[in-house]
């Protein structure tokens, strides 16, 4: 009890704004940063509790709001392997971010434990880490208050990505075993991936220079540390936006969120013909390749482009390792462009499912594969080896040279991904290593299937909680009604696709189109979005481009 009366007197110190109920959603909590004070306290105490159900193992808190403009910041717990939170922990977190005192915060503690079969006397352990967000230091204060209020053994990362901090939670939780993930520290995670890369490019033609856009976030010196341990001419590098200090630059303009939204490159780029450009968004863990062409015009590969590459490779190299069960296969979003699905299915002939937007859903859905491939078309993913993959591939006796090295460089591939979440630093190299070893430009990597126009628009609405969502977010079922205009307004272009969903992030929804050509996808887009804020209350001015 006495833990329980230190919970209280710490609670004091970081009281909750009367007027916001905030929600654990797709990303954690999120929200503007000065309000989070009180949310990241509790999220300290659950990190602790989370620990101790996990039998004192290490839970990671990742303080970060991504892609959001920098006055943004963000929460979020990260399980034992490196994985989201656990979704039946989610109301828990919720329900501890909307306590209304700090009696009320010692109860739910005590509820949770009691209701999980806790045993507090545990030493929870507990690793955090931050992004570059001026609200950084406030926050990270107040979850150490959360901390220490339950005698937590942390660690403190520093300022590093959130797909790192993930990695460092795997890494300390699997040390010493059969599975240990790495060395949990930069350094470590500079040499695993790097060395993993310079084995499966040793001895290819150098690549031209990768002009890499960091969006003026945590990207920029944590690549550049990458690069210095990589020191090869296989990963030559140019940083843009790299700015971390100067206030208001984050996100503004650039990073991987900018560019996949607008389609057009960031500021502090000129795109010259046959050169290679790829964005990060300001936490790091989504990235998208684009390119201009002879004519100038504007070419984006992203996340659907991503997991194509990626597929075709390990559906390669498995058929040349000669391990005749083993399947690869991609989970997609509604999101994905509806050519790359086609691309997959008819093409590639593999195995595709949809999965909710969100990293969780994807992953949980990959998993189930032998080897799955999953990217958001945001550029958000990864790959997953399941452990029968793992088993057969260690089985296998190779009879040739050439199946020797496919097994080889699959194993070299496993060592190259983060499993454990989307990394963009990661998928960078998996993406460098796929080109160089085919010797593709990014002009030949985009021609294997030719994207439909699309858009994805964003409208501001009164209350995102009245949009819910059936077939893997492709279809409303409220507001009541709604679904039937987009339903009519899809049919009258060629090749037309829309759907509306609540965001996981922001007060908002998002209206995302396809159809055979830009006019078209355009005009059903921002038809679209006039019916989503005429019928389900739009906030604010209506947008003059809104049909």
């Amino acid at each position: 009890m006495s833990a329980l009366a230190q919970v209280a007197e710490y609670s004091s110190k970081h009281p909750k704004p009367a007027d916001i109920t905030f929600e654990y959603g797709t990303a954690g909590f999120r929200t503007i940063g000065e309000t989070l004070e009180s949310t990241v306290f509790r999220a300290g105490l659950l990190a602790a509790l989370r620990s101790q159900s996990k039998q004192g193992q290490v839970i990671g808190v990742m303080i970060t709001a991504s892609h959001n403009h920098e006055r943004d910041n963000g929460v979020k717990l990260v399980d034992p392997m490196g994985e989201m939170l656990q979704q039946s922990w989610e109301g828990y977190c919720t329900d501890m971010a909307n306590a209304s005192s700090d009696s009320q915060v010692v109860d739910i503690l005590a509820s949770i434990a009691q209701l999980e079969g806790i045993d507090m006397s545990i030493r929870p352990k507990v690793a955090y880490a931050r992004d570059t967000r001026p609200s950084g230091p406030l926050l990270q204060s107040a979850l150490e208050d959360g901390l220490a209020a339950l005698d937590v053994e942390a660690t403190n990362f520093g300022i590093v990505t959130t797909p790192q901090l993930h990695y460092f939670v795997r890494c300390l939780n699997t040390a010493n075993s059969p599975s240990s993930y790495g060395e949990p520290t930069e350094a470590g995670y500079n040499t695993k991936y790097g060395q993993a890369f310079l084995r499966l490019v040793d001895g290819k033609p150098l690549p031209s220079t990768l002009h890499i856009d960091a969006a003026n976030g945590v990207g920029a010196p944590q690549v550049r540390k990458l690069a210095d341990a990589i020191g090869s001419p296989y990963f030559n590098i140019e940083v843009h936006n790299g700015d971390i200090d100067t206030l208001g630059k984050l996100n503004i303009d650039c990073g991987a969120d900018y560019v996949k939204s607008n389609q057009r490159s960031p500021v502090g780029t000129t795109l010259v013909p046959g050169g290679r450009y790829c964005s990060f968004d300001g936490d790091a863990d989504r990235i998208v390749y684009y390119y201009g062409d002879d004519h100038g015009i504007f070419h984006l590969l992203d996340g659907d482009k991503i997991s194509t590459l990626v597929a075709t490779y390990l559906r390669d190299l498995v058929a040349a390792a000669g391990v005749t069960d083993l399947q690869v296969g991609v989970v997609q979003t509604a999101y994905a462009n509806g050519s790359s699905t086609s691309y997959i299915k008819d093409t590639l002939r593999l195995p595709t499912v949809f999965a909710k937007t969100g990293v969780k859903h994807l992953h949980h859905e990959a998993e189930k594969m032998s080897i799955g491939a999953y990217f958001e078309a945001n550029g958000h993913g990864t790959v997953l080896f399941n452990p029968c993959a793992v088993e057969k591939l260690q089985a296998v006796r190779p009879e040739t040279p050439a199946q020797a090295d496919a097994i080889d460089r699959l194993w070299a591939l496993r060592d190259l991904i983060n499993e454990s979440v989307g990394d963009a630093m990661s998928d960078m190299l998996l993406v460098e290593t796929i080109l160089i070893c085919k010797g593709w430009t990014l002009e030949q990597w985009d021609a294997a299937y030719t994207d439909l126009p699309s858009r994805l628009l964003k409208v501001v609405v009164n209350d995102r909680n009245i949009f819910k969502t059936t077939d893997a977010e492709q279809k409303l079922t409220s507001p009541l009604g709604l679904q039937d205009v987009v339903d009519s307004l899809v049919a009258k272009f060629s090749k037309g696709r829309s759907f509306v969903r609540p965001s996981g992030t922001e007060d908002a929804v998002r209206v995302y189109a396809e159809a055979a050509t830009r006019s078209d996808c355009d005009q059903l887009a921002y038809a679209v979005a006039g019916a989503v804020f005429d019928k389900a209350g739009g906030r604010g001015v209506r947008p003059a481009e809104f049909l």
